[in-house]
């Protein structure tokens, strides 16, 4: 058995490692605090994008630059998923760390697509050419898929890759994803003449108001599949398993999530996949609790030690350590092996402590010669109270 021996563990310890500086802080940025709900984040969003806006600041490269800023944190922000991962990981959930990918891959455009509401309401109408309405036909992105995976307390600490299976939906090679019968095309919806959309007005107290709603004929996609597939069944997908590798990072912990991109729903009309969020399940230990990065467990220790002093043997989760404990220590007495906690996520050279609650081990069984020894120490006690009250 490999031991390391420790000795006076209780000293402090400042922790080095620098955080990932480079960009702020998403809630920061808008100006909000992080429970702040999605009124609050679009408000503090419609200021900044007003303020900033390019066509109100031509030729001006630092309010652009904000401009993008606070885009980024919005388009963030205001998608739950992301969000959830930004709260867990930071900057590093978008930069290649345990939320996978990257933020700084995505096409602006795309992001400001998502705003149109927002940009119509500041600047009567759509954004970069963009009608508010949108197009049945354009590129929509696949649902985020979720599922779950278990590990024990020391992969959870040290990091382990994980094989998981899910049903995975892949283009119909019949039809080639279009959902029609092969030789057959889909139609033009005669509802809604293709636009995915059908508006009603109507006369109200204020005059006549018009409401658009989804074509409930073919479903905001503008287009009717007469003839189905037979093996899709007009969906433009079959299903299959999929075997995949996940990458679990040191320090994860419970409830937390890893992102693996384009492993979720196909998206509509050529638009990419979702991404699929692999929850971490982790299991209980019988020895070590754990908060935030810090580790706590108990260790009985008999009464002679705890009287006399002398090493005992904790164990970690890299191995047995031996710690030498003073003379006289009670129990409840609470010792610290720095640096034996859990690995940080943004930083691995980081570590969480090792937190020990020493418990004095009363015997209840004794031999006649242990009897004996404790009662001569027993009496010796009370010699040496007498001596001290008739002083």
């Amino acid at each position: 058995m490999r031991v390391i021996r420790l000795y006076n563990a209780q000293e402090s310890c400042v922790d080095g490692g620098k955080e990932m500086a480079d960009k702020r802080d998403y809630y920061e940025v808008l100006g909000v605090d992080r429970n702040a709900d999605d009124a609050a984040l679009k408000k503090a969003y419609r200021v900044l994008a007003k303020k900033y806006h390019p066509d109100t600041n031509p030729g001006d490269k630092e309010a652009e630059a904000k401009f993008k800023e606070a885009s980024e944190a919005y388009a963030v922000l205001s998608d739950p998923d992301k969000r959830h991962q930004y709260d867990q990981f930071g900057h590093a959930a978008f930069e290649g760390g345990a939320g996978g990918g990257g933020f700084s891959g995505m096409d602006m455009d795309d992001i400001f697509g998502s705003f149109g509401d927002i940009f119509g309401d500041l600047f009567g109408g759509g954004f970069g050419g963009r009608s508010r309405r949108a197009d049945p036909n354009a590129p929509q992105r696949g649902a985020n898929l979720r599922t779950q995976v278990k590990i024990t307390f020391e992969e959870a600490c040290f990091g382990v890759e994980k094989e998981i299976e899910i049903p995975s939906k892949v283009e119909c090679k019949t039809c080639g994803g279009n959902g029609c019968k092969p030789g057959t095309q889909p139609v033009t919806c005669g509802q809604c003449n293709g636009r995915g959309q059908v508006v009603h007005t109507q006369q109200s107290l204020f005059g006549m108001v018009q409401n658009v709603s989804t074509c409930p004929a073919c479903g905001g996609t503008g287009k009717i599949i007469k003839e189905k597939c037979p093996d899709c069944h007009g969906n433009g997908f079959t299903s299959k398993k999929e075997k995949l590798q996940v990458t679990i990072p040191a320090g994860i912990d419970h409830g937390q999530s890893v992102r693996l991109r384009a492993k979720g729903e196909p998206g509509k009309n050529g638009g990419s996949r979702g991404d699929l969020l692999v929850e971490v399940y982790v299991e209980n230990h019988k020895e070590f609790q754990r908060h935030d990065y810090d580790i706590y467990s108990t260790v009985k220790i008999s009464y002679p030690r705890a009287a006399l002093g002398g090493d005992i043997i904790i164990h970690t989760i890299d191995g047995d350590v031996a710690y030498n404990v003073k003379a006289g220590t009670q129990t409840g007495t609470r010792v610290r092996l720095r640096g034996k906690g859990v690995p940080s996520l943004r930083n691995k050279k980081m570590r969480g402590n090792h937190y020990v609650d020493l418990i004095v081990d009363v015997p209840v069984s004794l031999s006649k010669e242990q009897k004996k020894i404790l009662q001569q120490l027993d009496e010796s006690f009370e010699k040496k109270e007498k001596k001290k009250k008739k002083l």
